[in-house]
């Protein structure tokens, strides 16, 4: 068995904790990497509030930083300045004898609306009051010496904090809204990193007890969910994964399915309140927000049902439902069906539609370059497979089975009838509010997806569509669009690059039809992408290059459940 404690560079994952709504990274915007690790808050989206300079002796020297879970360390002059997570809302730092460490406003300049005020109050410490996150940042000398520059300043004056003593230097920054007691801690610095180090080393023995040697990543893996993790605060009512403590720092409402899936066999508690994260904002229709932050709801998009899939494979996963647990996901589950099935059907089919590719989680799809709004081969398979589901439960729960049965053999008569042309699926465009739109390509992996019903279509069906799957396969994995196709791009988000949920969709596809050969080599090599390029929100599919959001837990969820379905196998 591996190692608990995997070391990262800070440059592509960010240093945090369960819990936390702060982290220690460079990465301070979107595709904005600095050269200072800030402490950045994801409290009202992402804000660098703080930039954190060790030095040692004179002049600029570059701190070079090395990272575990459980800390973070500069070494400068190789002289070395921690971090550590005291709590979820407090940083423990400490220098040696010879470095300083000096704190900034990132915001540099105060406005009446925006940066961040900087004062001492009644009892020494410096507090920075911060209007992007609402919140307060208080530095509290544990050791040493704590300098202020620019108390009280306003405009662009310099806002600072310098941490230094001749035998060596302890601080904490917290972050709190109004006030608080004086911080008192009784744990040295080396006792928080030692707590830091058990509780991620039982999350990892959680959620990963199955690792091996061949699965060299499942600890990083692991961090990667562990410290995207929030407790509850503003829009999001259960300790949620975000998709990631970068920017990405949300949880969509289909993506969340896939970190619950990695979660359910060690923390099944954490998997449940993962599935219904998004569930607790189901509207009176019935329809799930597009995404949830910590100050943001948006429903201007909805995401795929994919949730009876998830359902069903959480608990063949080994998680157990209470009566009243399966009680509320059927009565949840059935008002998302009833919402596809009802207010996003157009007259003249029984499919409903995705109005927008945006809706599909494929948001640029070629599959939607000749119409927007169309009936999709993917929405109707998922349809298929939450109307089986919804009879199953209802089973369970006691209601009526027959009403599910009978919409799920005419959606399924309806894709056969409408979107299949002999050898595959196409997407086909709604004009006027009437089926007659154009039919779509069949370059996107998007089209392949009815793989995932599995005996709820024919042997036929189910064979075309696993033969169809080998043209989109590189040496990493299932590209999402034919690498022949004139619409390909490298970097063209769901026009070329692989993906973590359409791997592992695909994959799942694949062994239900029955090609569990090429199923095995997809998992194979996208865990093989994964050891060798990390866990990007996306990937060059012919080099296997990690692009954009370096620390995405969906990747992360994606790794482990394919490494642990391997070593299961084997």
């Amino acid at each position: 068995m591996t190692s608990p404690l995997p070391s990262f560079d800070v440059r592509t994952i960010p240093f945090s904790r369960r819990g936390s709504w702060m982290n220690l990274s460079p990465v301070i915007a979107a595709h904005t990497t600095v050269e200072d690790v800030h402490l950045v808050s994801h409290r009202t989206g992402m804000h660098p509030v703080l930039r954190i300079r060790p030095q040692a002796g004179r002049g600029e020297q570059e701190p070079k930083t090395f990272t575990t879970p459980a800390s973070l360390t500069w070494t400068v002059n190789d002289l070395p300045v921690e971090a550590a997570f005291e709590s979820t809302d407090a940083i423990r730092l400490r220098g040696t004898a010879g470095t300083t460490a000096t704190l900034t406003d990132a915001a540099s300049v105060l406005t009446p609306f925006t940066g961040t005020y900087l004062f001492r109050d009644a009892v020494g410490a410096a507090v920075f009051t911060s209007y992007e996150t609402g919140c307060r940042y208080r530095i509290t000398a544990l050791r040493g010496e704590l300098t202020v520059t620019g108390a009280q300043a306003l405009g662009g004056a310099e806002r600072s904090v310098t941490l230094s003593g001749p035998d060596g230097w302890e601080a904490v920054i917290e972050e709190f809204e109004t006030s608080r007691a004086p911080f008192a801690s009784g744990r040295s610095f080396d006792e928080v990193v030692a707590v830091a180090v058990a509780d991620f080393s039982s999350y990892v023995d959680a959620i990963a007890s199955w690792r091996t040697d061949a699965t060299p990543a499942a600890e990083l893996a692991c961090y990667v969910l562990w410290s995207a993790t929030v407790f509850p605060a503003g829009f999001l009512e259960r300790e949620s994964v975000l998709m990631s403590k970068h920017w990405m720092d949300k949880v969509w409402s289909w993506d969340h399915c896939f970190n619950a899936l990695a979660l359910a066999p060690g923390l099944p508690d954490a998997a449940w309140d993962q599935f219904l994260a998004p569930f607790d904002h189901q509207d009176s229709t019935g329809a799930l927000p597009d995404s949830i932050a910590h100050s943001e709801r948006l429903y201007n998009f909805v995401k795929p049902p994919i949730h009876g899939w998830a359902l069903r494979r959480l608990r063949a996963a080994g998680l157990e439902l209470s009566r009243d647990q399966l009680r509320h996901g059927y009565e949840r589950l059935a008002a998302w069906t009833r919402f596809w099935l009802t207010q996003r059907v157009h007259a003249a089919s029984t499919l409903p539609v995705y109005q927008h590719g945006n809706d599909s989680g494929w948001d640029n799809s070629t599959m939607f370059d000749r119409d927007r709004v169309v009936h999709a081969p993917d929405l109707a398979a998922f349809l298929l497979i939450q109307l089986d589901v919804l009879a199953e439960l209802a089973l369970e729960v006691g209601e009526a089975t027959a009403p599910w049965i009978d919409q799920r053999d005419a959606v399924r008569e309806a894709l056969m009838s409408e979107l299949w042309r002999g050898d595959g699926f196409v997407a086909r465009g709604v004009a006027g509010g009437v089926s007659g739109g154009s039919d779509s390509t069949r370059t996107s992996l998007l089209t392949l997806l009815p793989l995932l019903a599995g005996d709820l279509l024919n042997t036929e069906t189910r064979l075309a569509l696993a033969t169809a799957v080998e043209p989109f396969l590189t040496e990493w994995g299932p590209a999402t669009e034919l690498i022949t196709s004139a619409e390909y791009e490298a970097d063209g988000y769901w026009r070329g690059p692989i993906w973590a949920p359409s791997t592992i969709l695909i994959e799942d596809g694949l062994r239900r039809a029955g090609a569990v050969a090429t199923a095995d080599e997809v998992s194979s090599r996208f865990r093989r992408l994964c050891e060798a390029s990390g866990f990007a929100e996306n990937f060059d599919a012919l080099t296997g290059e990690g692009l954009r959001d370096r620390a995405y837990t969906w990747t992360a969820a994606a790794y482990l459940i394919l490494a642990r379905d391997a070593v299961a196998r084997d």
